[in-house]
Formats: structure tokens, sequence, C-alpha cells
């Protein structure tokens, strides 16, 4: 690459960053963050229990020269309304970073209040001996002990380190190719230190070993259909576990055991699908039906009228992206009622904003967060958002994910002491955890994956959403069931449901 193509590269990502996210660069005094953590190791201090050794030798080797910070979303092409709201988060979290902001957090689990109990109409009275009132009889039921409204807290902290974040974000447009050869120019010649990328699991995968190759810290923000292990990758979005099977269990409850799946035709549909085939013999379910569509689709009359003529009492959907969008309308039209089940539509896609009630009536869709989330922390953060972005049409579920995983992110640098990728790894796998505006996630350190506060919501006739239950803490327990502990033994694969053994013990008895 020669010189002008690379003031190119560096460039136009810089303009398209908010003013807050930017810094100059300063030169360098030559000692490297390898040297520091190595320097740590011979004087027998561990990295992550002195921070502030390393904070202050990173300083002196030129720590105020900014934390370069890699962003591939798609903000054009199929995948564009998810990406550009991904981009948005991580902009929100980046300037309330370098503005000297941080997520409520540590490693001590979730604070603060949210507890419902029967009340009595006045309090318990006391001796020295035993209770002797205990305020009369209760009466109803009411909140004792309420959430944090506010969680964003003051960092002490401009940036990170003494260090602003610059962001570093070209459009790789919705396709494999860009995303490979964006992922290459940011780690080789922009040398950030971190990656997030991604919307598609096709796009995760196709950069996935390039960052492996380079020894890069990779998040990926995006709800999947789960099983990757990878030392170097962390995972945000919520998994089948945490998804799909609450969704699953709560529809065949509610409206009967025959289901019937419409999958996106690549590897995020098809082994989606394969967590519905194989959880619902658990669940006491029947696949009946199940059609594999590529992205490249907006026709769907063929596919409805093959729901109509099997009769399922639900219909479990997979279907991503602009084009698939368009079954929601024609549906309607053709008349189609079945209730739908999703851990993607609406909380990803907004598609009950986008279409004319009724196309979305009886949706259900299990989220690790929508905008509709009533509680007073969320309302604080939809404020804060649209102030930056007063014209984002949906604060969605994967914009929160990134809003999250940068503050994470974050946080970590904070405790390493270091941006030294494998250091903040090991910060990573600590523990940690952040108060989001959905509520408290913790990055499970065996996994790499949040354990996630999940609802699941409704949508009526009218396109008004409703929460119809709540999980406030959903481990990402499969790939532990599996033997993965990452903590203990690096890998870099991802696995999937037809290799676990408990469900194809289960699928036989079917």
């Amino acid at each position: 690459m020669d010189t002008e193509e690379k003031e190119l590269d560096v460039s136009v990502p810089s303009r398209e960053a908010p003013e807050a996210t930017r810094v100059d660069s300063r030169t360098s005094t030559g000692m490297t963050r390898r040297d520091l953590i190595k320097a740590a190791a011979v004087s027998g201090v561990g990295v992550l229990a002195a921070p502030a050794v390393l904070r202050a030798a990173e300083t002196a080797a030129g720590g105020a020269a900014p934390i370069k910070f890699g962003l591939l979303e798609d903000r054009s092409g199929n995948f564009a309304i998810f990406g550009a709201n991904k981009w948005h988060g991580t902009q929100l979290a980046i300037k309330e970073i370098n503005d000297g902001m941080t997520l409520d957090g540590g490693v001590q689990g979730p604070g603060g209040k949210g507890v419902h109990a029967k009340v009595a109409p006045k309090p318990p009275t006391v001796n020295i001996k035993a209770e002797v009132d205990a305020g009369g009889a209760p009466a109803k039921d009411d909140v004792v002990w309420s959430e944090q409204a506010e969680y964003l807290v003051k960092s002490g902290d401009q940036g990170v380190l003494g260090r602003k974040i610059e962001l570093l974000a070209p459009d790789p447009q919705s396709d494999n190719t860009q995303f490979q050869t964006l992922a290459r120019r940011l780690i080789l010649d922009d040398k950030v230190d971190v990656i997030m990328a991604g919307f598609a699991s096709a796009e995760r995968e196709a950069i996935r070993p390039i960052m492996d190759q380079n020894k890069m810290l990779y998040f990926y923000n995006n709800q999947y259909e789960g099983g990757v292990a990878d030392k170097n990758t962390f995972c945000t979005g919520a998994v089948p576990e945490q998804q799909i099977v609450p969704v699953m269990q709560y529809m065949i409850k509610n409206f009967g055991p025959k289901i019937y799946t419409l999958a996106a035709d690549y590897n995020f549909g098809q082994l989606s699908a394969a967590w519905t085939r194989a959880m619902a013999p658990l669940l006491g379910g029947q696949v009946i039906g199940e059609e594999f569509i590529p992205l490249s689709v907006s026709q769907f009359s063929s596919s409805i009228a093959k729901i109509q003529e099997s009769k399922p009492n639900w219909l479990m959907m997979y279907i991503t992206g602009q084009n698939h969008s368009n079954f929601y309308p024609q549906a309607n039209a053709a008349g189609l009622k079945y209730p739908m089940g999703s851990s993607i539509n609406i909380a990803q896609g907004y598609e009950h904003r986008r279409f004319a009630p009724p196309a979305l009536n009886r949706f259900h869709v299990t989220a690790s967060y929508m905008e509709e989330i009533p509680t007073p922390r969320n309302k604080l953060f939809v404020k804060r958002w649209r102030a930056m972005f007063a014209d984002e049409p949906y604060l969605a579920m994967e914009g929160h994910s990134a809003y999250v995983a940068t503050h994470l992110y974050a946080k970590a640098v904070r405790l390493a002491g270091t941006t030294e990728k494998a250091t903040v790894i090991k910060a990573l796998e600590s523990g940690i955890g952040v108060e989001a505006p959905a509520g408290w996630v913790v990055m499970d350190p065996a996994t790499h994956h949040l354990s996630q506060y999940i609802r699941l919501a409704r949508c009526d006739e009218k396109h008004n959403i409703t929460f119809m239950t709540e999980w406030p803490s959903i481990e990402p327990w499969w790939t532990r069931r599996l033997g993965v502990n990452l903590v203990r033994n690096a890998e870099f694969k991802q696995y999937i449901p037809d290799e676990d053994p408990f469900f194809k013990m289960f699928a036989k008895k079917t």
C-alpha cells in the first residue's frame, strides 16, 4: 500500500467519528507495552494486581497517544439498518468514556434495588427479646427495593489511563470480502488495540481467522446462534440458551407443540434451526416444517402457501435483513394469522415500527434489549442516545450490545492498567460485569459470553409492545456443558448443536 492510500485509510474513518472520539497522536518513547508486561513479570508484580504501576509506566512510554479502536459495522448494504445502530451505540459509549464517565460495575455482581414483596401497613416493632408486632397483616404487593436509575458514573479519568479513544470505522458495506480487507488494514496498517465487528455470523466467521492469526482482541456484539469458543473473541449478544429456549418454552405452552421454522440460509439461520430441532423434544414440541431462505429473496408467496398447508400451531422466525422483512406485510395480506416467535425480529430490525399494523400481530421475541423497556434507567439511556442521534429510528438490541461492549472494554483496560491485548483478555476473564441500560450483565470467564437480562416481549395488533415475562440473569451455559473453559484451555472453534450428545440422546426418543 502506498503513502497516499495509507493517509486515506486513516483520515476517512476519523471524519466519520464524533469530535469527542478524536485526539492528536503523540510520539512514543519506544518502550512497548509487551516490554512493560515483561518488566512487571520480572519484578514479581502481578499485572492485574498492580494497574497503577503499569499505568505510570505506560504514561512514561508515551501513554498520551490515543487508544485506537477499530469498528467494522455495516452502514450500507443488506444489513445497514442493523450496523448503523451499532455504530451509533459505539460512538455514544466512546463519547461518554472520553468525557470521563463509566458504567457502574465490577466483579461483585449486581447491586441496587429490585425486590417485590407483600408489605405491611406499618413498620414492625421489636423489643430486646423478640419481634412484638410484624406491622399488621400483609396488605399489598409493592416495591420495597427499587432498581438504581442512574448507572453512568464518573470514572475519574478522561478517556482510559489518561488516553482518549480514537474511533476508526470504515464501512464494510455488508460484504464479507470487504470485512476481510478492512480487518487486515485495521490490524496491520492502523495497528488498532481492539476490533469490534460484524452483524451476520457469516461476517464474523469471515474475519475471525484473521483475528486469531494476529492475536487481535475481538468483540462480536450481536445476538447469534452460539457455540463460538475462541480465546481472542468476546461475544456480548444473546445466545440460544438465553433466547431460543425461553421463547420456545413459552410458545409451546401457550400455543401448542407444532412448529414451522423459517430461517435465513446461512450459518445463523441453519444453526438456530438446529437448536430448534434439538430443543423441541425436551420442551414437548415438534418441528413439522422447515425452510431456509436465501438472503436475496424478498417474495414469500410459496413459503406462505407451504405454511398454510402444514397448519402449524406457530412459526419460529429466523429470517433477517432488509429483503426478508418483506415477509411480514406479505403474510398479513395473505391472511396468515399464526403466532410467531423469534430471537431476532422486532428487537433487531424494529419491524413493528417499519410496517403498518397488524403485520406483526401475535409476534413474540426474547430480547436482551428493546427501546420500550419501561425502567427509569432505560429511559435515561434513551434520552442520552437521542440527544446525540435525534433521528435514530429505533434503539435496537445490537446497538445496546455495542454500547455495553465498548464500556466493558474500557473498564477492562482500566483494570489491566494497559492496552496490551493478552492482559486485557485476562481482565475480561476476571468476572467483570457492568450495570447496563437493560440490567446487570457479567462476562463469563470460561465461555467469553455475557450473562444476560432477558425479556420476552409481545407485539399486539396495534404494534404496541408488552413485556410478558423476564429473566434477570441467564448464563451462557451450553458450551460450558461441552467442556469449554477458555481460561484453562485456549480454543479457536465454533461448536454446533449436532455435536452435543445430550441433544442427540433426547432426539432419539421422539
